[in-house]
């Protein structure tokens, strides 16, 4: 892949209504929250807006509509330095209700899009004619993933959204860089690292625990930055988008791991789904983490 490649995001774009909560309600239960708020969201928007801040050349391919609030969501992201001219507006702008309690913990329900396998393939095409670069599905097109291969095309998924084992494995499998929470890949997928293919980069992440990355050059680990957490939503994506951001820019799976990891932990200072910090900021935590280890 050549450095400044394009990174092209193929996923969901929400509008997140985020109520903030003292702690999550139980069943039949009424809770007060501090706050309510319409935020702009979804897995693959939100990774787009990480990549572009890490300095990636982002492209957002999502599915939203052709009405109003859809026009504003485009023109965050364009705000953000992402390119929305992959974007097919022949569906509607998802919502996805979010729930942040007083720990920084988060619930959500979300709301099906319309993206689908036609669009992946019609997208993955359009990257292979301008020359190739890297292509994002979050994990709930994992299984479309395969399907997706072509010349100069570097695949990428984030296994977060996929319940399927068989997916998942075959994702593992055709991937070029897969990125998926512990929880999620060995809980409720029941895999590990051995199920990913032998060029298949995988890195795991696992909180505050920090993460692992599993590669044909062999195995890492790194810490997460200790912070007091506002609110997680969104770190994910954050990991993801700075992640592909640096592999895009010539880094090494482990540097661009190392800088999404600090990267994602610093989002969680801050509220909302896209509090990704500028370059300068992860490079400054990078060396105080040098300085103190």
């Amino acid at each position: 892949m050549t450095p400044g490649a394009p990174v092209v995001f193929c996923g969901y774009a929400n509008l997140d209504v985020v109520g903030r909560v003292p702690r999550f309600p139980a069943p039949d239960e009424r809770v007060h929250a501090t706050a309510i708020d319409q935020l702009p969201g979804g897995m693959g928007a939100n990774a787009a807006v990480a990549a572009a801040r890490a300095g990636a050349r982002a492209a957002f391919a999502g599915v939203v509509g052709s009405d109003l609030p859809s026009d504003l969501f485009l023109a965050q992201l364009d705000d953000e330095g992402v390119d929305t001219a992959w974007t097919d507006r022949s569906g509607y702008l998802s919502t996805a209700i979010v729930l942040v309690d007083g720990d920084g913990r988060r619930s959500v329900v979300s709301q099906d899009d319309a993206l689908g396998a036609a669009h992946v393939a019609r997208v993955a095409d359009r990257l292979a004619g301008a020359g190739g670069g890297v292509l994002y599905l979050d994990g709930y097109r994992a299984a479309q993933l395969p399907a997706a291969a072509r010349p100069g095309v570097v695949l990428a998924v984030d296994l977060d959204g996929c319940e399927d084992t068989g997916v998942a494995r075959a994702a593992l499998a055709a991937a070029d860089h897969v990125v998926v929470g512990r929880t999620r890949l060995t809980g409720l997928l029941g895999l590990s690292a051995a199920d990913r293919g032998p060029r298949t980069t995988l890195v795991v992440t696992d909180g505050a625990a920090g993460w692992e990355l599993a590669g044909p050059d062999g195995a890492a680990s790194g810490p997460a930055l200790p912070v007091d957490v506002v609110d997680d939503t969104g770190a994910g994506d954050c990991f993801v988008g700075t992640h592909l951001a640096g592999l895009a820019a010539g880094l090494p799976p482990v540097a661009a791991a190392t800088r999404a990891g600090v990267a994602a932990s610093l989002s969680c200072t801050r509220e909302g789904a896209r509090a990704a910090p500028a370059p300068d900021q992860v490079t400054a935590a990078l060396d105080q983490l040098a300085r103190t280890a």
